[in-house]
């Protein structure tokens, strides 16, 4: 089969042919029709993940269809569809005990340091896995626990987000925005989604957005004209570009919650305004087990819609990263595996 392997940092993809090994003990060979391109992705090539290794099969949105189980697996059988975490935790530390397995200091990242999802086949340990309930489509069963996993995680267990809370998301028009404000409209949340791409508007509104704002210029004016108190929770999806104006944005005791930053440098912290209001920031990252499950039973009530820019093949998956780069997209791009 064709993989797409990073064989150095800061450079292009190359479609070589792959044979997949045998699965170990613990884990299943996953076979796969599709997976989704993160920004992460990106951010890994151009050398801001120092755990990268090259050479590497990069990518972590993993579902299809188990094909090969190993000796050890014993909750999954040959034939079963699933979706995977974006990583491999270790299954003993306190975290993972706790079920906090998102937080695993030993976990091992799918196409970060062990090989990802840009291949038609992948294996995948038993630990990171969950089974996928008839009614999925196969594009949220990709992005299960990538995308609408991590944001779920984001507003329930670290935002505490629920019934009529006041939540603006950044960066609302792109791959993880778009399903962000379907995730906050299904737990019940008022939401503001700030673009820096005005024609994405219509669509916004469309996905269930309360209100959109154009955001290149800063937004925090315009938030506090829709809501005079402020937002309670700013999903932080943009990070530096952003991240000034979400902070003034903000109610006393609001959480601003970060989880994208797509140029990983230094943000100033006007430390006098965060204490005077009472306000947290914290990092949210990835989602669980017990996240990527109700991701699936949302995606299954049909609470939360896929949002596919396009779908590339696998060869295309560098003009792919530069259309993202330069904000083409609403929505996921999403590579088919043949």
């Amino acid at each position: 089969m064709k993989a797409a392997f990073l064989k150095e940092i800061g450079k292009d993809l190359v479609i070589e042919d792959f044979a997949i090994p045998e699965p170990l003990d613990e884990q299943v060979t996953i076979e796969q029709e599709i997976t989704g391109i993160c920004y992460r992705d990106i951010l890994e090539k151009e050398g801001f993940f120092p755990r990268m290794k090259p050479p590497i099969i990069p990518g972590h949105e993993i579902s299809g269809k188990i094909i090969k189980v190993g000796r050890g697996v014993k909750d999954f059988n040959v034939g079963d569809r699933v979706s995977s975490l974006i990583y491999e935790p270790c299954g003993s530390c306190e975290q993972c005990v706790s079920g906090r397995e998102n937080l695993c200091p030993r976990k091992k990242t799918y196409g970060e340091n062990i090989n990802g999802s840009y291949s038609r086949c992948v294996n995948v340990s038993q630990k990171s896995l969950v089974k996928v309930p008839d009614g999925v489509p196969r594009e949220l069963a990709a992005i299960a626990a990538c995308v609408t996993g991590m944001v779920y995680h984001a507003l329930n267990t670290v935002g505490d987000a629920g019934y009529n809370s006041r939540v603006l998301i950044t960066g609302a028009g792109g791959g993880v925005g778009s399903h962000a404000i379907q995730v906050a409209k299904a737990m019940g949340s008022q939401v503001i989604a700030a673009t820096s791409s005005k024609w994405k508007e219509k669509t916004l509104y469309e996905l269930g957005a309360d209100f959109v704002i154009e955001s290149s210029d800063g937004f925090d004016k315009e938030v506090k004209k829709i809501w005079p108190e402020g937002s309670e929770i700013v999903l932080e999806n943009t990070g530096n570009a952003t991240f000034s104006s979400s902070l003034r944005s903000l109610s006393f005791g609001g959480r601003l919650i970060i989880i994208g930053n797509l140029e990983p440098t230094p943000v100033p912290l006007p430390l006098g305004m965060i204490i005077l209001k009472g306000n947290r920031i914290e990092g949210s990252i990835s989602s669980t087990r017990n996240d990527l499950k109700r991701a699936l039973e949302l995606s299954k009530s049909g609470k939360v819609r896929e949002v596919k820019h396009d779908l590339r093949n696998l060869e295309d998956v560098n003009s792919a990263f530069t259309d993202i780069k330069q904000r083409k997209n609403i929505g996921r791009i999403m590579l088919k595996l043949d």
